[in-house]
């Protein structure tokens, strides 16, 4: 069966030409930092996100990971948002390589803002742990894709900084939010310490992130992706996917929010299904499953005619448009659901 892949945005396969830069890329030893392809695409990061430098991971997981170890100290906390991927879907890495702990909080649809954060600041106090770094994921998968607002991003950065306190982003998909916000990338990347982004997500490489900070910051960078075990050797073959990437793939993820739209406004018509179309900003649909069968049912169903999805829980379903998914592909995937759904 062809199936309609809406898991994720990391289901993309690489395009012909990312397969022919692979094939003919110059490569070197990227841990004796002498890939030139690999250079080459740290430069093209750095200069788009407006940092002093980059570094190529192998994960977004690893690349959030390394920035944690570096911006805290064993024993202190980080504020994050609830939903983020960091304090959800890294298997609590920041407690086993940072000795880290997580201080949750919740923001209103998902966005964290200045008001919100504050409260959960410790500082000073002996009895409790000091707050040591707060992240920021924009967009938010677990909340819908749901885009922060450069006006909120710039003033917990101001606020933040002022306390002595750095501020990362998980900008993991920071593409699918700089062109909701209709804004270049560097504009989202600026107020933060430091960034990370995938290659491997909406921008469709096969592998690969990017950390991107100040220049002395990368440069420790590289010991800790070495400790973590991604130092990798002739690693220009990926890097050249990740050069296409950069650019080619960044002016179409507009079509992959407007699939996203016609997926969701679909969607919202079926009885069993509550989705607000107006809440989809980018490429992920995160929606309730009410009715006579839970989401995980649902999901099951939609696979046995031909769309994969996933169900985040009982209740909720996430769905995600990309490169690999045409308009007639949602479409398809809305009269499944209309089929898998009890009348």
């Amino acid at each position: 069966m062809d199936f309609i892949d809406l898991r994720s945005d990391t289901v993309t396969r690489p395009t012909d030409e990312m397969r022919e830069a692979m094939a003919r890329a110059q490569v070197g030893d990227d841990v004796f930092e002498e890939d030139p392809t690999v250079n080459r695409l740290q430069e093209l990061a750095a200069a788009m996100l407006g940092k002093e430098a980059a570094i190529f991971v192998p994960t977004g997981t690893m690349g959030n990971q390394i920035c944690i170890r570096m911006h805290t100290q064993i024993g202190q906390e980080v504020i994050l948002e609830e939903r983020s991927h960091i304090f959800n879907m890294e298997v609590s890495a920041m407690a086993a390589v940072s000795g880290t702990l997580a201080r949750p909080v919740r923001g209103e649809d998902g966005v964290l803002d200045w008001n919100t954060i504050e409260p959960a600041i410790r500082q000073g106090n002996p009895h409790v742990a000091d707050t040591g770094l707060i992240t920021i994921e924009n967009t938010l998968n677990l909340a819908g894709g749901i885009v922060i607002r450069i006006e909120a991003m710039e003033e917990i950065c101001e606020r933040a900084h002022a306390l002595g306190l750095p501020v990362h982003l998980d900008g993991a998909r920071i593409f699918n939010a700089a062109t909701a916000l209709r804004r270049d990338v560097s504009d989202l990347a600026r107020p933060f310490d430091t960034v990370m982004f995938c290659l491997s997500k909406g921008l469709a490489a096969p592998v690969g992130s990017i950390v991107a900070g100040p220049k002395d910051f990368i440069r420790q960078a590289r010991k800790v992706r070495r400790m973590l075990g991604g130092g990798m050797r002739q690693s220009g073959i990926l890097a050249a996917a990740g050069i296409v990437a950069l650019e080619k793939m960044v002016s179409r993820i507009e079509e992959d929010h407007s699939n996203a739209q016609l997926l969701a406004k679909g969607l919202a018509q079926l009885s069993g299904i509550r989705l607000d179309p107006e809440r989809v900003a980018t490429n992920i649909l995160v929606f309730e499953v009410n009715g006579s069968i839970n989401a995980k049912e649902l999901q099951n169903r939609l696979k046995e005619r031909g769309v994969l999805a996933i169900a985040l829980n009982d209740k909720q379903m996430r769905m995600v448009t990309h490169k690999d998914v045409s308009r007639a592909d949602c479409e398809r995937a809305v009269s499944a659901a209309q089929a898998a759904l009890p009348d």
